[in-house]
């Protein structure tokens, strides 16, 4: 039953000439699929418009040859042949009521054309902007090209409305829209009737809208995403300014989509941004514009989401990464289980699967992308197998999920945990700086096992290989996790590196367990994720002078993947923490670290008084190599499979582990695939010659 107080979230709401059944408002967002996953992609979306929510939108989709981000994989509708796709796509966001919104997106300077060779067209002339620094240059549309332009924006629109969708979002916001590089005095140089003041700077958008309504505007709701602050200076499209924008164009648009100025700073992981961080850049804008407003920060509290409505801050509410971790949540507040929700944890994993152009994942569901490929559902597990019991050993982030879904599949599951808590790696890593919200991978799955009766929890139970053939289970399932390695092996040492046992050394576990060293302390960070940058931090607070060397030309380099590397090294510095770049470590002695230049392996010493070990992790794997061992005594033990998962099989990041227990459920009792691949896949088809 539907608390009162979210009725709110589910009135109708009309933008333009279509109407969302509610306020739910899945705002565009990445896949890692793309062109080259479309079955995925759209299973993906589809499941989203299952889980009740009233508009469900593609990511950005690059709307003519002329501007396409290779290597970073997106949609494309640059011929009637791609129509197809997307009318599958639209058909699934439309199955269970949604509206299907496409985001058209004219990258300009974003755009480096590797794939197309075609030469880069852009507001003005310009060196491309991307994540990886294309040494390219963007040539100045001429007159001639702006009209090409805007007919290009028709032609995409009644290709939009060809392939079945309701919504046309131009996307002109996070630095990645030509709209935007239109607006912003940054991107736009012009001295013609395009340059110049605010009016003359919105002409193209001004052209481009309503060009698109005469064509399709009577049957599509058109949308425009427009960043709320390019927090760039002077020069910037600024939160002064976009509120010049929209009220001097209060009617343009059939709905107004704020997002924050770069992707980074809207995006921002938990780590650095609260939810609703973007309700001071929105709060006021609703009296510029008649027209409906959606606007984001990662929400994952109905009471949130219904203030800010009630406020009248905005009209729906957008979620990109909230809408990954449960695409359910619109129905759970509906039906009245508000505990059931998977809330997001703002880690981004999700972003990395764009930023490293595959699959996407996610810590929190670790179905988000396998709906087509698996067929896994977010909340449907497959019936139960042949076998009726499971020993689940160890409680860490992939034995929770293990222990879960087995028990929604109805095996009887025991789940034994050595300490006296759940949580494994999550419960010490989310009491770090930053980490708290990341709680929640723990704190959903010990919620959803307290209410299953075939689960049952021991703690206190550190088992042996016989203790285990002793039980009488007929799967057991080791998920023991791994622990910080203490000898340097990483990528830089393949072996143990020079160590002298006088130099106080300690790992992320002894920290996170309590021992932690004092005075002058040198880090060393061969791991390259969040671990390195976090303890630092967490050390500058408890007193110590922190140095961190890193091989890497950046810190916390892989952070990149997930927006905050920027963040992390501009946070770091602010406390004071020395960084050394492209160094290793090719000795720690008595006193003081020895770092060789990556290039020339010159040294340099860094003296202190205690250096922290962050390299790579070993494998609790003992007790499945005991079990292993032994592996004729299992049939008389009544044993049918024993199975490693999660950071005991191989260490990596949480949403790695709740894959590999979420996987191990699934596939239990499953047949015997021999050599088939465990997913499905398109194949490209051939051209005839």
């Amino acid at each position: 039953m539907r608390d009162p107080r979210y009725d709110i979230l589910f009135e109708p709401m009309q933008i333009g000439p279509v109407t969302a059944k509610n306020r739910f408002y899945q705002v565009p967002h990445c896949n890692g699929g793309g062109y080259r996953d479309p079955s995925a992609a759209a299973a993906m979306r589809g499941i989203k418009s299952q889980g009740g929510w009233g508009v469900v939108f593609t990511e950005q989709c690059e709307m003519h040859h002329t501007s396409e981000i290779t290597p970073f994989i997106e949609l494309r509708l640059w011929e009637d042949k791609d129509i197809p796709q997307l009318r599958k796509m639209s058909e699934k966001m439309k199955e269970y009521g949604a509206l299907a919104g496409i985001q058209l997106a004219y990258s300009g300077i974003n755009g480096p054309n590797l794939y197309t060779k075609e030469v880069p067209l852009a507001v003005s002339a310009m060196p491309i902007r991307t994540f990886t620094n294309d040494p390219v240059q963007a040539r100045a549309l001429d007159k001639s090209d702006i009209r090409d332009l805007r007919r290009w924006f028709v032609n995409a629109a009644k290709r939009s409305k060809a392939a079945g969708f309701d919504l046309i979002c131009l996307y002109g916001a996070h630095g990645f829209g030509i709209f935007q590089h239109f607006l912003s005095r940054a991107t736009n140089q012009r001295s013609d009737e395009y340059g110049g003041s605010l009016e003359n700077r919105a002409r193209f958008v001004n052209e481009v809208i309503t060009e698109i309504k005469e064509a399709v505007g009577d049957t599509m709701g058109i949308t425009l995403r427009v960043s709320l602050d390019e927090t760039i200076g002077d020069l910037g499209f600024s939160n002064a300014e976009v509120r010049d924008f929209i009220e001097m164009n209060r009617d343009l648009p059939d709905l107004w989509d704020l997002a924050q100025g770069t992707w980074e700073d809207c995006s921002g992981p938990s780590r650095f941004k609260e939810e609703a961080a973007q309700e001071q850049l929105v709060r006021g804008i609703h009296e510029l514009t008649d027209k409906p407003i959606v606007g984001v920060g990662r929400f994952t509290s109905p009471d949130v989401m219904a203030k800010m409505i009630r406020s009248g801050t905005l009209d729906f509410i957008g979620c990109a990464r909230p809408s990954i971790a449960d695409p359910f949540l619109p129905k759970k507040i509906e039906e009245g289980r508000i505990e059931d929700i998977r809330e997001c944890i703002g880690c981004n994993i999700c972003i990395t699967g764009d930023m490293t152009m595959s699959i996407s994942r996610c810590t929190q569901n670790p179905t988000f992308m396998e709906e087509w490929r698996k067929g896994w559902h977010p909340e449907q597990m497959n019936a139960k197998g042949a076998s009726e019991n499971v020993l689940v050993v160890g409680s860490g982030p992939a034995g929770l999920e293990a222990a879960r879904a087995l028990s929604e599949r109805g095996y009887d599951v025991a789940l034994a945990e050595a300490g006296t808590v759940l949580g494994g790696r999550v419960t010490r890593e989310r009491q770090l700086p930053g980490l708290s919200a990341w709680g929640r991978v723990v704190d959903y799955r010990e919620y959803q096992i307290s209410q299953k009766p075939n689960v049952e929890t021991y703690f206190d139970s550190e088992l042996d290989a016989g203790s285990i053939l002793e039980f009488g289970f007929e799967n057991v399932c080791i998920a023991t996790g791994a622990q910080w390695r203490r000898d340097g092996v990483s990528r830089q040492h393949v072996v143990p590196m020079p160590l002298d046992a006088k130099m106080p050394l300690y790992t992320p576990d002894d920290i996170m367990g309590g021992t932690k060293p004092a005075g002058k302390v040198v880090i060393y960070d061969d791991d390259h994720y969040y671990m390195g940058g976090v303890l630092a931090e967490l050390l500058v607070q408890e007193g110590c002078d922190v140095t961190i060397v890193t091989p890497s030309a950046y810190l916390s380099d892989w952070t990149v993947n997930t927006l905050e590397q920027h963040a992390i090294h501009k946070k770091l510095a602010g406390l004071g923490v020395e960084i050394i770049l492209n160094h290793g470590v090719a000795e720690i002695a008595q006193d003081h670290v020895k770092a060789n230049c990556v290039y020339t392996d010159t040294i340099r010493n860094y003296a202190c008084e205690a250096v922290v070990m962050v390299a790579s992790k070993h494998e609790n794997n003992g007790v499945y190599l005991d079990l292993k061992s032994r592996e004729d005594e299992w049939a008389d033990a009544g044993i049918k499979a024993v199975k490693l998962i999660g950071d005991a099989n191989a260490p990596g990041p949480i949403a790695w582990a709740t894959y590999a227990g979420h996987r191990y459920a699934r596939e239990l009792d499953g047949d015997d695939i021999g050599d088939a691949l465990p997913f499905r896949r398109e194949i490209t088809e051939l051209a005839r010659d």
